[in-house]
């Protein structure tokens, strides 16, 4: 096997039971959702609600963010590329935790103005925190026996070593 089959392997394969498409649609649907949502409501939801965040560029950023939530969107809910797919969206989690739910805590947070302390944190960040824990587990066991990923994996495995797509 080439390095660039073990990689290949590594990246589609999948550990997780049939009942990780739950995952996987849940979690693709609503970062697809939400980056379309960024294009059609730019001031609540896109560059308008970034700026206000304090984000910098977010004529810039705000765009980005609603591409990757889009494409990344559709690689998870096909089950293709997923672990891939996942990290970006991790990342972007991360930073809408950091960047516009954690101030809260503080009472510190110019989208939720009037919101202070553990349990409004709690309440506010508990759909990003849901999508994280969704891609993390997408990352660790990856999409699933119903998964274009899981099939590719096993159309590779029945092709025998060494043999070429001509035949």
């Amino acid at each position: 096997m080439t390095q660039l089959q073990q990689w290949q392997a590594r990246l589609t394969g999948t550990s997780a039971p049939g009942a990780a498409i739950l995952i996987h649609l849940y979690v693709g649907a609503i970062f697809l959702s939400e980056g379309v949502l960024k294009f059609l409501r730019p001031d609540q939801l896109g560059t308008g609600r970034f700026d206000k965040a304090g984000i910098p560029a977010p004529g810039l950023l705000a765009p980005l963010d609603g591409a990757f939530e889009i494409v990344c969107g559709l690689l998870i809910l096909a089950g293709f590329l997923t672990r891939l797919a996942v990290v970006p969206m991790i990342v972007n989690m991360l930073g809408a935790l950091l960047l516009t739910k954690l101030p809260i805590l503080w009472g510190d947070a110019p989208l939720f103005t009037g919101k202070s302390g553990w349990w409004d944190l709690a309440h506010e960040s508990r759909t990003d925190l849901a999508q994280l824990c969704g891609s993390l587990f997408l990352l660790v066991v990856g999409a699933g026996v119903y998964s274009l990923d899981a099939r590719l994996a096993r159309v590779r495995s029945a092709v025998p070593a060494g043999a070429t797509a001509r035949g």
